[in-house]
């Protein structure tokens, strides 16, 4: 996480290798049961492409809109016409365009899908139609040049990779838990190790431990939507008293080894300046929460607080940053919602300090790329992310190497859609000889 390997490049010798000859997509399954698409994209060369689309759970109003079909099966949640989009009108559009070798290339490519759809927010085809084949295109590319999907994302003027600091979900809560607890993240991070999978060693350590105390306590209800313990806790504060507890019963030192990360996501339970509580049947005003967390900072381990107030509550999440931004990560998700210009009206405001990048929130590549390098320039850092609803899928992993996102976040040690990024990420950490 802190060397660097130095990339190269096969070269290419033929372009019109990268011309798409098809498009197609399918109705797949995703983590919870409920349906999404996968898209497949050929080249002229003979590379084929496959990507899948995550769906979250929680969701900020800005992001761009998932196509579902309504009605009564799968609870409306079926995605037949955004698959019949990718399969008519997109793939009519797509064939004979390039999907690279340059970067130019797919900015080009996911800037016809964004005129093709025609709407802010993607609501005309669906940014789930749109997102599956952008990534598509970009697995295909990689693949006829024969490299890892990160050295194709890559910037061309960088000259190494380092590998990203994991964040790791513990504990499940809000809506990725029922709502059994308040605040919908709690998480540790690794600052004292030197390697990915070192840091991978020492969270599944803790969250055995994590697992151990719960089990004692007959608290444990099973897992949450991304893999944490599915908690039974009396108080929000309780979980974090009680992850700090894993933390030295695992064996580690409180902040300098290993740090506790939060996702409050305070827009599902904010409304108007206002926060409601359930767990502890209060509500709070925006000072009184702001004075909450700082308290919490105070007293535990936190190096990143993420959407600690709501994204309608912008001047709050200003006054936060100004109270807190100078220790602590704070990050903006709902309230920036993977968008270049909410980052840079964030910057101005005095928001947050670093970005979380989920695609799916804009509906393509470049345009999450877009938001990262605005991030970049404004002095943001940044977090590539996963969603609740998830699949065996491990672009984002990709991504976060490729672009030299320094952080990732895919929810926790345990599921199967999330180990196998955690997984891929140990791949690549050993590919490029940094573990």
């Amino acid at each position: 996480m802190h060397d660097v390997k130095r990339i190269h490049r096969r070269p290419v010798n033929d372009p019109s290798a990268f011309e798409i000859r098809r498009v197609h997509a399918r109705r797949v399954w995703d983590s919870r049961g409920r349906p999404t698409i996968e898209a497949e994209v050929g080249l002229a060369g003979g590379a084929i492409g496959r990507a899948i689309v995550p769906a979250g759970a929680s969701k900020g109003t800005r992001e761009a809109l998932e196509l579902r079909d309504g009605g009564p099966a799968f609870g409306g949640l079926d995605v037949m016409r955004a698959v019949a989009n990718v399969n008519g009108e997109i793939a009519r559009a797509l064939v004979g365009f390039r999907a690279g070798p340059a970067q130019a290339d797919h900015a080009a490519l996911d800037r016809r899908l964004i005129d093709l759809d025609g709407t802010p927010d993607k609501s005309r085809l669906g940014a789930n139609a749109t997102l599956a084949v952008s990534m598509a295109a970009a697995h295909a590319a990689a693949a006829l040049r024969q490299v890892p999907l990160y050295v194709h994302l890559a910037d061309p003027e960088a000259n190494a990779f380092a590998m990203p600091r994991p964040q790791i979900q513990i504990f499940g809560g809000g809506a990725h838990a029922g709502r059994r607890v308040d605040i919908q993240d709690f998480m540790v991070t690794c600052p004292g190790a030197t390697t990915f999978a070192q840091a991978l060693e020492w969270t599944a350590e803790v969250y055995r431990h994590a697992g151990l105390i719960m089990q004692a306590r007959g608290s444990i209800h099973g897992v949450a939507d991304e893999g944490g313990w599915w908690p039974d806790f009396t108080t929000n504060e309780e979980a974090l008293s009680t992850l700090v507890e894993a933390i030295e019963r695992a064996g580690f030192e409180p902040r300098s080894q290993v740090a506790i990360a939060l996702d409050i996501a305070a827009s599902e339970f904010g409304r108007g300046g206002l926060y409601t509580l359930a767990l502890e049947s209060r509500a709070l005003d925006t000072d009184a929460f702001i004075e909450l967390q700082l308290r919490w900072l105070d007293a535990y381990p936190i190096v990143s607080i993420e959407d600690p107030l709501a994204e309608d509550d912008a001047d709050g999440f200003a006054r936060f940053t100004r109270a807190a931004g100078g220790r602590v990560q704070i990050v903006g998700d709902d309230l920036l919602v993977t968008d270049a210009g909410l980052v840079r009206e964030a910057a101005r405001l005095g928001a947050a300090n670093a970005v979380l990048l989920k695609p799916n929130q804009r509906g393509t590549l470049s345009e999450a790329l877009e938001a990262w390098r605005s991030a970049q320039s404004l002095g943001y850092a940044g977090i590539v992310s996963a969603r609740s609803g998830e699949t065996e899928d491990t672009t984002i992993v990709h991504l976060a190497v490729g672009w030299g996102v320094p952080q990732l976040k895919v929810g926790s040690f345990a599921r199967g859609e999330r180990t196998a990024k955690w997984n891929e990420a140990l791949r690549i950490e050993e590919r490029l000889g940094l573990g």
